[in-house]
């Protein structure tokens, strides 16, 4: 009987084989396992079947497009991280990515090496920090980064890992602003003036989760973000 994957079961839904192929290869090589599917009711059927540690989706699939299956395991309450893969040349498709529940998308072509460490990092985010974590408060807002548990009032709120990573990295220093660059490295990891439209999108979806408290996130115009009471 083999033995599981060291980094857990990464499940790649690609209809281009050559790019599926590649991507299993890398990924494989940093220790993960990897489960290829090929079209998008196939790639659904997998996440819900094999429970995945994260999905890897290209948005133009075949029967089903990336971002429905996304948005199909969110309305399940399947919060397991997703990276996107596009070849489109369209910030509307990866904001719509985003605005359905995922992580980070990567823009054809693309390195394998990038692909494998975006998902490196959102792993390390999914799992919390080392330490067992802090609980944070800020008004009816608490975090708690060793349950990866975030609540308003008491009452739970459905957080992709990296909203809640966001979350927590401005509840860290309340009252601090942060710059959409900043932001962007810390939490995302890397540092690219064209993703700081991922830190809006994100910084939406946690104020429209937070429902009366998104009053707590504030916009300073010209800089960032910010978390006050």
């Amino acid at each position: 009987m083999s033995e599981p994957p060291a980094k857990g079961l990464i499940l790649l839904v690609e209809d281009e084989r050559p790019i599926a192929d590649l991507v299993r290869l890398y990924l494989s090589r940093d220790g993960f396992g990897v489960h290829v599917e090929h079209d998008g009711a196939a790639g659904l059927a997998a996440a819900r079947r094999l429970r995945p540690v994260a999905c890897v989706l290209d948005i133009a699939l075949p029967g089903m497009e990336g971002t429905e299956i996304c948005r199909r395991l969110r309305e399940a309450g399947d919060w397991t991280p997703v990276v996107f893969l596009t070849a489109r040349d369209d910030e509307v498709d990866r904001i719509l990515g985003l605005e359905l529940g995922g992580d980070d998308y990567l823009t054809k072509p693309f390195s394998p090496r990038e692909l494998v460490a975006r998902v490196r990092a959102l792993l390390r985010r999914a799992a919390g920090p080392p330490d067992g974590g802090r609980v944070s408060t800020l008004g009816p807002l608490q975090l708690d980064s060793g349950r990866h548990l975030a609540t308003v009032d008491g009452v739970p709120l459905a957080l992709t890992p990296t909203e809640f990573d966001l979350l927590a990295h401005l509840l860290g220093r309340p009252g601090r602003v942060f710059t959409r660059e900043e932001l962007l490295a810390s939490v995302w990891g890397y540092a690219s003036p064209a993703g700081t439209r991922t830190v809006d999108v994100h910084v939406a979806q946690v104020r429209a989760k937070l429902g009366a408290a998104a009053t707590l996130i504030r916009t300073v115009r010209g800089v960032g973000y910010t978390a006050d009471a």
